[in-house]
């Protein structure tokens, strides 16, 4: 692990998962920007320091962690050198995610199972294994914010054909909001956000949001107040429906 700054100056210990580009990167950013020491997850080793380079170079504190969400082993190995080495977690962003359809125009119902599987592996799985191992640090040290990305895409209101899997693992990943959120004590919140349709190399080009409005709904989850909410769905921190 590499790490950056003065760990007596952070306000808290900060995991970003996927933060290698994108919104995860630029979560870590905005993260570090307020204050925080970023852990800067990524599947692979190389490109997590990488990223964590770049945090450190804008005048954050951060470091890189190998973190792949999709495998048991891999989020156990990291917990347990995020605790050796910090003793705590403050903030946890399940950002790591990706649409598996390799193939958008075919009829959903055409898509194999295996595709969904795979994506509700990494997606909401990915998101379950890490909050199982945050949330009893969280409610052991009686604060803690999780926050889930998710979209709109997997709300049941919003939800229509095309793109099964990513829809699918969403709409799964909000229902394990819902439980985690149970599961939390006072003072430790655990919410859905959809950052919106962003520019990023998942998002592609035309979309219509850049990548600090997408940032900004996930830095007001991840920031909220003793009195904020939990076990919420949001976009630009105002509630949208499951």
């Amino acid at each position: 692990m590499q790490m950056g700054g003065s760990k007596a100056e952070r306000i808290g210990i900060a995991l970003v998962t996927g933060a290698n580009r994108g919104l995860g990167l630029g979560t870590a950013h905005a993260l570090a920007a307020q204050g925080y020491h970023v852990l800067v997850a990524a599947r692979d080793a190389a490109r997590a320091a990488e990223a964590a380079a770049a945090v450190q170079a804008a005048g954050g504190s951060a470091e890189g962690l190998e973190l792949d969400v999709a495998s048991d082993a891999s989020v156990e190995a990291a917990f347990a050198a995020l605790r050796a080495r910090h003793g705590r977690l403050d903030v946890l962003v399940n950002n790591a995610g990706a649409i598996f359809e390799a193939n958008l125009h075919v009829n959903p119902l055409q898509i194999p199972a295996e595709v969904l599987a795979t994506a509700f592996q990494t997606n909401t799985l990915g998101a379950w294994r890490t909050m199982a191992q945050a949330l009893p640090m969280m409610n052991a040290a009686g604060y803690g914010r999780v926050v889930n990305v998710s979209s709109g895409m997997g709300g049941l209101t919003e939800m229509g054909s095309g793109w099964p899997a990513y829809r699918l693992s969403k709409a799964a990943m909000n229902a394990a909001t819902r439980v985690a959120a149970g599961e939390a004590r006072p003072n430790v919140k655990v919410n859905s956000v959809c950052p919106g349709w962003v520019r990023t190399d998942m998002g592609g080009p035309d979309a219509p949001r850049g990548l600090d409005e997408g940032v900004a709904s996930i830095l007001w989850a991840a920031t909220l107040p003793e009195d904020g909410p939990s076990g919420g769905f949001f976009r630009d921190g105002v509630p949208i429906a499951w």
